[in-house]
């Protein structure tokens, strides 16, 4: 059996930038036993792009 925790990344309206790093969430999520299971995309807004994206990870019970 699996447990799952989703981390949302909200994206800055103008500079398409993440509010946090990515990198240092995945790499920290890593260190307490996740997996990085997969990256979802909401669809897309009204100005072409998406509002968030959220990280879905993965780990046995």
């Amino acid at each position: 059996m699996y447990e799952y925790k989703f981390v949302k990344l909200k994206l800055s309206s103008f500079l398409k930038n993440t509010d946090q790093d990515y990198h240092a969430v995945i790499t920290e999520h890593a260190h307490q036993g996740w997996r990085l299971k997969q990256i979802f995309a909401p669809p897309i807004s009204g100005y072409g792009v998406a509002k968030f994206y959220e990280l879905i990870f993965e780990r046995k019970l």
